[in-house]
């Protein structure tokens, strides 16, 4: 809850110049959230689910409920600390075949987080999970995935973003749809960049910004092995599995020079 207060507080302190609305999801947390939010930001609109829907359902609800024409999805553990939802509005404005604009994350003690990927190939994830990604020629192989092969300086068309922190077109997603909720956690923000593209718009890295994120990849960071027992590594097993059944056989969006 004290991320979420921190978020919160570092938006209300932009005092945006713009018609704009914040709207909190609780997945069934049970840790008073609504309380917290009554007391503290009564302007902002607060959704209660009865039940944990996942990331994607409960991004959903969010995404129902919004009026504007570009919707920020943030997870809480994102802080703002200057007007950079202005600079990514203005971007979005000049470039309309853009669906998904993910800016630059930095760690807390301002070094670059990698938040742009290649597409996976299905053996990524254990690459990642295990010892055999130690490998000089597999690490290579994360590396690329992990976009290391350049400075991050510059705004480029990616495969996706992390979907932590996103300025989303509302047209776009009117299109494209919701979030697919078979996905109960991870890989459904690449799902949703992959058909971002499929449905004709761009998903662009944007350098011009720096939104500070204190990411934890406790799924990543925990063996494949010792981890089965732990939920958050099975349900990142589980939408690994969902999303290469959901897409075997198709050819990826291919966007890269």
């Amino acid at each position: 809850m004290g991320l979420l207060q921190q978020c919160l507080k570092g938006i209300i302190l932009l005092q945006l110049d713009f018609e704009h609305e914040v709207i909190v999801i609780d997945n069934a947390s049970g840790d008073n959230t609504g309380e917290m939010i009554k007391k503290y930001f009564p302007s902002v609109k607060f959704i209660q689910s009865q039940k944990n829907l996942g990331y994607g359902g409960g991004v959903n609800l969010g995404i129902k409920a919004a009026k504007g024409r570009y919707l920020m999805i943030l997870n809480p553990d994102i802080v703002i600390l200057t007007n950079e939802i202005g600079k990514m509005i203005n971007y979005m404005d000049e470039h309309p075949q853009i669906g998904i604009l993910g800016p630059k994350l930095i760690n807390p003690d301002g070094s670059l987080q990698y938040s742009c990927y290649r597409f996976p190939t299905f053996f990524i994830p254990f690459y990642r999970r295990t010892i055999l990604g130690k490998l000089p020629w597999l690490k290579k192989k994360v590396a690329h995935y992990l976009m290391m092969d350049w400075d991050h300086t510059q705004n480029r068309e990616v495969d996706w973003t992390l979907g932590g922190c996103w300025l989303l077109r509302k047209s776009a997603q009117e299109k494209i749809g919701l979030m697919d909720e078979r996905f109960f956690m991870y890989f459904d923000d690449v799902d949703y960049c992959r058909r971002v593209w499929e449905a004709g718009y761009k998903v662009v890295y944007f350098a011009g910004t720096e939104i500070v994120h204190y990411h934890q990849r406790s799924s990543a960071e925990t063996s494949l092995i010792f981890g089965i027992t732990r939920r958050v590594v099975r349900e990142h097993i589980k939408s690994w599995i969902k999303y290469f059944a959901k897409y075997f056989g198709a050819p990826k969006p291919n966007h890269e020079k």
